[in-house]
């Protein structure tokens, strides 16, 4: 990590995305699924093998009353050709579902993606939080040593008392408790994020201020929207879809094994021959040898293998239609609630920001009349601690409309839309 620059979430998750072993593990999963894919499609194709064949044999052989000894040496060099011309959709259902296995090995890989990115989006946004409650600490602690200074020297000048300030240095050990509390929290996440990156806890490295970030005003579209884009591009719910298809092609190969297969084979190449008998000169021979034929294969009982293998199709089949309806079902109520949240987190902006506005106001206003004699030392504290509530409040209600709104994009898919594709991991 570099001291001198100042990360941005899109840097912080890029770095994330190369560096987390989940998706280097993803990648090589859709990568599997990629060769099974080839292996499937391999069977579309003839067999070629080359074969030499070196033998030699002793027997005896009965000529007349006698055996005689016989003694033959063959090398044979010859190519092997089969190939399987028709088999009723077998080929095929292992090619459709091992492709349906690469599309769900694929969004399974995105959906890590998905996941990491929301990671990070959050432990950013809690560190964020975390800073901003840390700034506004300092500035109650400056506000509260302001008064603690003017209270003494009202004491000094006889125009206050010592109870007066007692309680303005009160206020100020407060609002130095507090200060402290804060700066431990955002160690704490920082931490949380470091952890998060797959760095160290201690790393050290600046982020954005949350005052450079554009806070959204409000929701643009409905929710029954950001539901229907959330079933059309969530990457966990196409990965179910391509597993009911992958169910679909497993259930068309075992039903195509109570069919028939044509398979076509032959071999072809040279022999060369040596021979010796007893009371007979040695003979060599040479010549050409191959052999074609066409199998047609049918098993006709099995055990009942096929029908047991039919009924695990169908029940993973129906499994896997249960499961989409499931996750369609669980999708709906996630995208609804990060909507609601969303929505309630906007509200909580808009009166936290008046809710600053209004304390600040108050706070200036004591203040000013605390000089002019109008008000005493005590309204003066509450008004601060009034004003430090706002500050917090609004702190925390600009974070949190950041981060539910990433918690709706995330619940919808969206994180993935702004990322660009890449080859790998």
């Amino acid at each position: 990590m570099d001291d001198e620059h100042i990360y941005s979430l899109a840097d912080l998750v890029d770095l994330a995305e190369s560096h987390n072993p989940e998706t280097r593990a993803a990648w090589q999963n859709a990568k599997m699924r990629g060769a099974d894919l080839g292996i499937a499609r391999s069977a579309l194709y003839p067999t070629i093998t080359a074969v030499a064949l070196a033998s030699t044999t002793r027997t005896g052989v009965l000529l007349g009353d006698d055996f005689h000894r016989q003694t033959v040496g063959l090398f044979q060099p010859t190519l092997n050709l089969t190939y399987l011309v028709f088999d009723f959709g077998g080929r095929s259902g292992d090619i459709a579902e091992a492709k349906a296995e690469l599309f769900a090995a694929d969004f399974s890989f995105n959906n890590v993606h998905r996941r990491i990115i929301y990671q990070i989006t959050a432990t950013y946004y809690r560190l964020l939080n975390a800073l901003g409650q840390e700034e506004a600490a300092k500035a109650t602690l400056a506000n509260a040593q302001a008064v603690q200074q003017e209270a003494e020297s009202r004491l000094r000048d006889g125009l206050a008392t010592l109870p007066d300030v007692l309680e303005a240095r009160a206020a100020t050990a407060q609002a130095d408790y507090d200060l402290q509390a804060e700066i431990g929290a955002v160690e704490i996440a920082q931490g949380d994020l470091s952890t998060t990156l797959g760095l160290p806890p201690n790393s050290q490295y600046h982020v954005q201020d949350v005052n450079d970030l554009t806070i959204p005003e409000a929701l643009t579209e409905s929710v029954d929207q950001a539901i229907d884009r959330a079933f059309e591009q969530r990457p966990d719910l196409m990965q179910q879809v391509a597993s009911l298809r992958a169910a679909d092609a497993s259930l068309t190969t075992s039903r195509s094994t109570y069919l028939p297969t044509l398979a076509f084979s032959g071999i072809g190449g040279l022999q060369r021959g040596y021979g010796r008998q007893d009371l007979l000169p040695d003979t060599y021979a040479r010549g050409e040898t191959w052999n074609v034929q066409l199998a047609l294969q049918w098993d006709l009982f099995d055990g009942a293998r096929r029908e047991h293998r039919i009924a695990e199709a169908k029940a993973k089949q129906a499994r896997a239609k249960a499961d989409i309806d499931l996750l369609r079902d669980q999708v709906s109520d996630e995208v609804w609630a990060a909507y609601s949240n969303a929505r309630t987190a906007l509200r909580q902006r808009q009166a936290a920001s008046a809710l600053l506005q209004s304390a600040d106001r108050s706070y200036t206003a004591a203040v000013r009349s605390y000089d002019l004699g109008l008000r005493n030392l005590l309204d003066v504290v509450s008004a601060q601690r009034a004003l430090a509530q706002a500050r917090t409040a609004d702190v925390t209600a600009r974070t949190q409309v950041l981060t539910q709104m990433s918690n709706l994009a995330f619940r919808t898919g969206d994180l993935l839309r702004a990322k660009t594709s890449k080859g790998g991991p």
